[in-house]
């Protein structure tokens, strides 16, 4: 039997740990329970909100509809002379999920450590740090289509991956529940150390775990535990830039840090935001993280009008400091929709 609670309360389910309640919360624990769930007739009508671990998500108020717990656990290995192929449901924790792949000798993930998350939710965003994306080891995407009801499977490459981008936050958004995701891990691993915080850790020949050790030391020395203070990680996307407009701002900022990104520039939005003198700014019982401008953190019984006043602040700052506008990586839930800064703050310029 499914574990239904009406009006529950959702502190406990996304990282923020902010109090806002929804109509039901219902644990599906396999396919055969989200297609029940979806099919309802009671809740017909009702928004549908799937939940891995909430590491990605702010409730911007009351969730009137069903919060969907992702419980679909398992997973399975085979294997050819040249890879491991991996097949992970969705509800797997992803850093269990990486330390796992690491103890068993299956390198290829280790640089995707500690990102918080389960295996679901890793192909929406197109997860990526220390010069490894979700795109370079996917096999395939399982998912159950929200029309048909039946289980569909998209190679890596017709998931039309983007930086923090996928199908599954276009087209297929809000049509498709991701319940497996394929890897495929070569056996001829080739070490990825190119970022500098990776290099000054690793002693001799790199091995996976010598980098899984490293990664999980940066992270945790950057980004402060949600089991701690809320957050949600990184809040704001690392903005595209031409390269004219990067060049007249090295001209005034000597320091800042960007990194080419085909025709263009990706430049570091903590780099912004550090150098905006925003670190430490507060608002209620939310403010940007002193150690990492990138993190906006739940220090005091933080309400969601607390992180989204912080968050808005950050990106008119930034937007009068260098005419660069920021995105926000954390998905945003309203009332009955996914929704966003702009139409939040809407006619308050930017």
């Amino acid at each position: 039997m499914m574990h239904i609670t009406p009006q529950a309360e959702l502190s406990l389910y996304h990282t923020f740990s902010i109090k806002t309640n929804c109509d039901f919360l219902v644990e599906a624990s396999s396919v055969e329970d989200l297609i029940e769930i979806y099919r309802n007739p009671e809740w017909k009508h009702l928004p549908k909100l799937p939940i891995g671990t909430g590491s990605n998500m702010l409730f911007t108020e009351y969730f009137a509809g069903v919060a969907v717990l992702n419980r679909l656990k398992g997973k399975r290995v085979t294997e050819d002379e040249n890879f491991y192929f991996l097949e992970i449901s969705s509800g797997e924790d992803w850093p269990k999920l990486v330390q796992w792949t690491v103890e068993k000798e299956m390198p290829g993930l280790e640089n995707l450590a500690l990102i918080p998350g389960c295996a679901g939710t890793a192909p929406i965003q197109n997860i990526g740090a220390y010069g490894v994306e979700l795109k370079d080891v996917c096999d395939f995407v399982e998912y159950l289509d929200l029309q048909s009801f039946t289980l569909r499977r998209l190679a890596s490459d017709q998931c039309n991956f983007g930086y923090r981008d996928s199908i599954f936050k276009q087209q297929l958004s809000g049509k498709a529940l991701i319940t497996k995701v394929g890897f495929k891990l070569p056996k001829t691993w080739s070490p990825k150390t190119g970022y500098g915080a990776l290099q000054q850790l690793i002693e001799g020949e790199p091995t996976a775990q010598k980098i899984f050790d490293a990664v999980c030391q940066v992270r945790q020395s950057k980004l402060p535990d949600p089991r701690v203070m809320g957050n949600a990680g990184s809040f704001f996307k690392n903005p595209v830039i031409s390269n004219a407009q990067f060049d007249e701002l090295k001209l005034r900022y000597p320091s800042i840090v960007g990194y080419p990104a085909g025709d263009n520039i990706k430049i570091a939005a903590g780099w912004l935001i550090d150098n905006a003198n925003l670190k430490g700014y507060t608002h209620g019982g939310a403010r940007v993280h002193d150690q990492q401008a990138l993190v906006i953190v739940n220090f005091n019984d933080a309400t969601a009008q607390d992180v989204l006043s912080v968050a808005w602040h950050v990106k008119q700052t930034v937007w009068q400091k260098y005419q660069i506008t920021l995105e926000h990586e954390v998905r945003f839930m309203g009332r009955t929709s996914e929704t966003n800064l702009n139409a939040i703050f809407d006619g308050e310029a930017n």
